[in-house]
């Protein structure tokens, strides 16, 4: 937005208008000029929705009770066999509203395109062609809900820089009052998940993937991501891992993908350990897509570029964390099977450290439960939230070693929560390399016994102390006083 221009010289008066109505005019020309508080901008919001009946009536009236309202809303129903588009019309049609910011108007529009090949990605490019004109295009999570300066927040973030291509918001997981232990202990996990994305995306104030659930974009970022990578669409539908792909091309066009730090949005939990399973590995599985070499013949799209490093540093943390754990677990066996485990206080450590940086976290949530706490401080819980995570990686990484097919019928599986067949081959890998394990070790004569042992101990204590030291650093890391 650029600075409005000052009124240095008043024009004569017309012999028709009296000196004094003349400049009454003038200077009402000037207040409104030199207004800067007057919302110049526009923005679209286009909410992406599917089979979302419990929660789209809230998340339409978050953004309803915005300080800033979106200038348009528009609800794309797509692939849904429940009442969300029922539900979503009732608030349909123009809205009057009166907010901090003073009488604002909008109008919210309804629009079921029935059968959605392009999931997510073809109900945003949809959207995109009905508020391209808008200078910045909101990007809404059917089962979100904002907190009420969500908008504004992201709008002032936006403003700020000219180079900023996306801004997307805090998510936080909501804490919700659930029965039963597995529940309870999901939704602990799930929390801590997300506190920690945000810290490391708050560390570096930008966010490698714009693809959260409330996400500010600007369009002319869209229109040159478009143009330099020669597609007719913001939003790639034949790729499963779209916000990631297109934050790639809004960053290559020389654009920067940021983090609010006071924009919040939360979202729900999800409360089963099938359902979660499926949902982590499919998103695992998308991520992963983009990092395979030319997986979708783009130049930008390589395991090298910048936007990739995050996710890469995420997946070989969670498979370095298997190696570790089956390691110690074998090493340990082994060396009570010929009686030479010797305990080391040493190996208390990291585990100390890993309750004190789980903590940590714990104090940074700006509203954390009791259930956090005790996650965090009891540590098997948050030790356990690891291990479905591990799996949940392992499952993801061989299904994309699997052949073509086979992987699209169990990504679209894991998106109906069938994920079951997708565990039998990471599952008979294990049990045969655990029995060749065995075997091997029995048949070893006792000088390849310890020489193992010696080697094998060596490689998971070097492993384990770099990954205290991780820890470590970013349990002394100063912290910048924001709250997650």
């Amino acid at each position: 937005m650029t600075d409005a221009p000052s009124v240095t010289s008043r024009p004569r008066p017309s012999p028709s208008c009296p000196a004094a109505e003349h400049d009454r005019h003038v200077d009402e020309l000037t207040a409104v000029l030199s207004d800067t508080n007057v919302h110049r901008s526009t923005i679209g919001c286009v909410v992406s929705v599917s089979d979302r009946e419990a929660s789209i009536a809230g998340a339409l009236a978050a953004l309803l009770a915005q300080t800033r309202v979106p200038d348009v809303i528009h609800v794309i129903v797509g692939d849904s066999s429940d009442a969300t588009r029922e539900i979503a019309s009732e608030l349909s049609g123009p809205h009057e509203l009166h907010t901090e910011l003073g009488t604002q108007c909008t109008e919210v529009f309804v629009h079921d395109i029935g059968d959605n090949p392009g999931l997510r990605a073809g109900a945003l490019n949809y959207g995109y062609f009905l508020v391209e004109g808008c200078d910045y295009l909101l990007s809404v999570d059917g089962g979100a809900v904002a907190h009420p300066r969500a908008v504004e927040d992201l709008e002032a973030e936006a403003l700020s820089d000219a180079r900023i291509g996306g801004v997307s918001a805090i998510c936080t997981v909501a804490s919700e009052r659930t029965t039963g232990v597995i529940a309870r202990f999901l939704v602990a996990g799930q929390r801590a998940q997300s506190a920690r994305s945000t810290l490391q995306n708050l560390s570096r104030r930008n966010t490698a993937v714009l693809d959260g659930p409330f996400v500010l974009f600007s369009v002319a970022a869209l229109r040159d991501a478009m143009t330099q990578t020669r597609r007719s669409t913001p939003w790639i539908e034949g790729a499963q891992a779209g916000g990631l792909l297109l934050s790639m091309h809004i960053r290559s066009a020389g654009y920067l993908t940021r983090i609010s730090t006071t924009a919040r949005v939360a979202v729900k939990a999800v409360v089963t350990l099938s359902a979660y399973g499926a949902q982590q590995v499919e998103r695992i599985g998308e991520v992963i897509d983009v990092l395979w070499p030319g997986r979708w013949g783009d130049a930008n799209a390589q395991p090298l570029h910048p936007t990739l490093r995050v996710p890469w540093s995420e997946n070989l943390g969670i498979l370095a964390g298997l190696f570790v754990r089956v390691a110690f677990l074998a090493l340990l066996a082994a060396s009570l099977s010929v009686e030479a485990f010797v305990f080391s206080p040493w190996w208390l450590i990291p585990p100390v450290i890993a309750v004190l940086s789980n903590l940590r976290l714990t104090f940074a949530m700006q509203k954390a439960e009791r259930t956090d706490v005790l996650f965090a401080v009891l540590g098997i819980p948050a030790e356990a939230f690891r291990w479905v995570r591990i799996v949940c990686t392992v499952r993801a990484w061989s299904r994309r070693l699997l052949p073509s097919t086979s992987r699209d019928r169990a990504v679209r599986g894991a998106a109906h929560g069938v994920g079951r067949r997708g565990a039998v081959v990471p599952t008979i890998t294990f049990i045969a390399a655990v029995v060749a394990l065995i075997a091997g070790w029995a048949l070893a004569v006792p000088t390849a016994q310890s020489t193992v042992l010696r080697v094998g101990w060596a490689v998971v204590g070097v492993v384990v102390a770099l990954q205290t030291l991780t820890m470590l650093s970013r349990l002394v890391r100063r912290a910048d006083g924001t709250s997650v």
